[in-house]
């Protein structure tokens, strides 16, 4: 792959998450800022459940499809099957959620539920359309694809919310409306521009096949969307909507921090596919060690987030949500955080055993990871409220790390464990210097900010050959 190939792909996938967390966060800031606690609460525990359900709906087959696509196998006929499926799994499930409205009166306090149902269904039904794409390569075309129902849902929202009237019922049929777009556009870019059409005749035989190379993929994605959202469901349940509205405040900004990783993680599946196509194949000490150099910097990068996040935090979030959830959720940020080097190293681990086909150890960490989030929920939960599940997912996402460590099997793993301890020990040691001197929030920044890279280079975590390294690793 050339250079400029390389650099207009990231560029397409980075301004395409880009576009896409800062759309996501104006959505999630208005919805906070003009609906109570309560409302806000309600229509967060509505999407964690949906985008839950239609994320173990897929069955692991968005996955396996860009894997497929990326080893050269029949585009059309993955499509196909692909296709089939999310109409028949997303089709029966909203019949069921219909059934279950009918039939239990008591469902209707959730009718937000069904609402906001016809529009992920319609993002659901677009997903084989953009995992082609991304198996393809196609990523300037995945951007259009991925961004058009967040901008549509953006700026109809501030629209409303700073010149007309904001209120639920506009804020689903933009939702609806933004999410049905989304879905016309995809089906249009694959039969008119990328020239591959759209069948529902994949054949009995190839529809089994490809469910059965997904199911231990099938495992890893109930799961691992259940520890993505298990504790907002669980608090919409077990606590109070205003606890949860406080606590998916947090967790969304704490989402909105791991950009870069976003921007990176799609891009490695069909490069670390290429690499690692035959499982008995060993990794050269130089494959190896340039692994290491990119974990070591990604960890980097999400550690400097998180200290910028720590120290802004209560005085940027009280001041643009006049109070609501800043102060708050001071110790549930401080304690989501801290998961963040794990989460890019846990990532980059799944990618390399994602591509050597380690499907039966991927889902039995996952299955671990769950277990342990979710007994911790319970126990933590009616305790200590939203921080009780910020630290049950501290937990969790320790333990996947260590399980990937060890199943990767990968040489040099616990020799290069330190960087990512000592990088967040460097940030905390900046943090409390910076503090020890300054009070103004700015002063602190910038002063915490030098004194981390500086002890970045100090301790030889950040080279002037890195650089180079981490373009090759990529591209």
């Amino acid at each position: 792959m050339n250079k400029k190939k390389l650099i207009l792909d990231i560029s397409a996938s980075s301004l395409q998450l880009i576009i896409n967390q800062v759309c996501g966060f104006i959505i999630f800031y208005l919805l906070s800022v003009y609906f109570s606690k309560n409302e806000f609460g309600e229509i967060n525990w509505s999407l964690a459940v949906l985008l839950t359900s239609f994320s173990i709906l897929s069955f692991g087959i968005d996955q396996v499809t860009v894997k497929k696509i990326a080893a050269g196998q029949n585009p059309k006929l993955i499509l196909s099957v692909y296709a089939t499926h999310v109409l028949l799994a997303g089709g029966g499930f909203y019949l069921i959620l219909l059934i279950i409205n009918l039939f239990f009166p008591g469902f209707s306090n959730h009718y937000l539920l069904l609402l906001l149902g016809i529009g992920k269904l319609m993002i659901f039904f677009s997903t084989p359309f953009k995992q082609l794409a991304n198996g393809l390569e196609k990523f300037k075309l995945l951007f259009y694809m991925a961004i058009c129902s967040n901008i549509i849902r953006s700026v109809l929202l501030i629209v409303f919310a700073f010149f007309l009237k904001l209120n639920l019922t506009t804020v689903i049929i933009i939702f609806i409306a933004g999410d049905t777009i989304e879905l016309l556009l995809s089906f249009f870019i694959t039969k008119k521009i990328i020239k591959i059409p759209v069948s529902l005749k994949p054949g009995k035989k190839n529809y089994i096949s490809l469910l059965k190379e997904s199911f231990p993929q099938a495992g890893v994605v109930i799961f691992s969307s259940a520890i993505g959202r298990f504790d907002w469901i669980l608090l919409g349940i077990i606590s109070t909507e205003v606890i949860l509205a406080e606590y998916s405040f947090a967790y969304k900004i704490f989402e909105v921090a791991t950009l870069p990783l976003l921007i990176i993680a799609p891009i490695l599946i069909p490069r670390f596919t290429r690499m690692f196509q035959e499982v008995s194949t060993k990794p050269s000490t130089k494959i190896v060690n340039d692994i290491f150099i990119l974990l070591r910097l990604e960890i980097i990068i999400a550690t400097w987030v998180a200290l910028l996040l720590n120290i802004s935090w209560v005085p940027v979030i009280d001041w643009i949500t006049s109070g609501k959830y800043g102060a708050v959720n001071k110790y549930t940020i401080l304690i989501l955080s801290v998961t963040m080097p794990f989460i890019y190293g846990n990532n980059l681990l799944w990618t390399i055993a994602f591509a050597k086909g380690y499907l039966k150890k991927i889902f039995y960490i996952f299955l671990i990871t769950f277990l342990i989030n979710g007994i911790g929920d319970i126990l933590l939960i009616p305790i200590y409220n939203g921080e009780g599940a910020a630290v049950a997912y501290l937990i969790a996402i320790l333990a996947q790390f260590i399980l990937f460590g060890a199943a990767t099997d990968i040489d040099g793993f616990k020799k290069n464990l330190y960087s990512i301890f000592l990088c967040p020990v460097a940030a905390f040691a900046s943090w409390l210097i910076a503090e020890l001197f300054f009070q103004n929030t700015y002063a602190i920044i910038f002063t915490s900010t030098f004194v981390f890279f500086l002890l970045l280079i100090f301790t030889r975590q950040l080279r002037t050959s890195d650089k180079q390294i981490f373009i090759r690793m990529i591209g």
